[in-house]
């Protein structure tokens, strides 16, 4: 029993020290966060000047990004909440931070980081704030997919202990289940495949993401 309490203990130890550096990571972190707007702005700059976020400047990644730049732009204008879930997120109690981890260039963030801020701009609990993956990889690698680095990642801290209560991403549900299929049948995914999801993503209309997304508010 004695060996039994020493082992628990330690074990406990370990797991005390394991929070308290994620804590320190995080809280380190939060010093570079943007604002939506700020993001906004970010990525309209670099797109107007050919370039990109990340350590990569490829071609391909800069054009991703000026897309990226028009569909953000597109996606602010035509996403609206229905009422019926502004009521739902004036009623969550909580100070939360939603820390999401992203780049310019990134599809998927494209969509879903817009839906993101319509619902944080919603409510004043809901503190919302953006960090390049690139520049911050301790903290991407606390929170990877499947072992990789995907994006967008959202972190849903209690914005004062900064305590990770839940994540998400990097993308909504039904996304995520047409991009496993297509790995499964061809390997990797294709040009091709992306512009079909990004099709995807303006049939949906956000939905997909909103009920995602809401389903975090439900964790009170």
């Amino acid at each position: 029993m004695l060996g039994f309490r020493i082992s628990f203990d330690f074990c406990q130890m370990i797991n005390t020290e394991k929070h308290k550096l994620k804590e320190k990571i995080i809280e380190s972190s939060l010093t570079g966060a943007y604002n939506y707007q700020e993001y906004r702005d970010l990525v309209d700059e670099f797109a107007s000047k050919g370039k990109t976020t990340g350590t990569e400047q490829t071609e391909s990644l800069i054009d991703y990004t000026q897309l990226n730049s028009k569909r953000m732009k597109r996606w602010d204008k035509t996403f609206h909440l229905p009422d019926s879930i502004k009521k739902r997120i004036k009623e969550w109690e909580v100070p939360i931070l939603w820390l999401v981890l992203t780049e310019s260039w990134c599809g998927d963030a494209a969509p879903s980081i817009p839906v993101m801020n319509k619902i944080a701009e919603s409510s004043p609990k809901i503190t919302f704030k953006l960090l390049l993956r690139d520049e911050n990889p301790e903290l991407m690698n606390l929170f990877l997919t499947n072992g990789s680095l995907s994006i967008p990642k959202l972190i849903m801290l209690d914005e004062q202990r900064l305590e990770v209560l839940n994540s998400w991403g990097p993308r909504p549900t039904n996304a995520t289940k047409m991009v496993e299929e297509h790995k499964q049948e061809n390997g990797v995914l294709t040009p091709e495949f992306k512009q079909d999801l990004q099709l995807w993503y303006n049939k949906d209309k956000g939905q997909n993401i909103l009920d995602d997304l809401m389903e975090l508010l439900t964790l009170k």
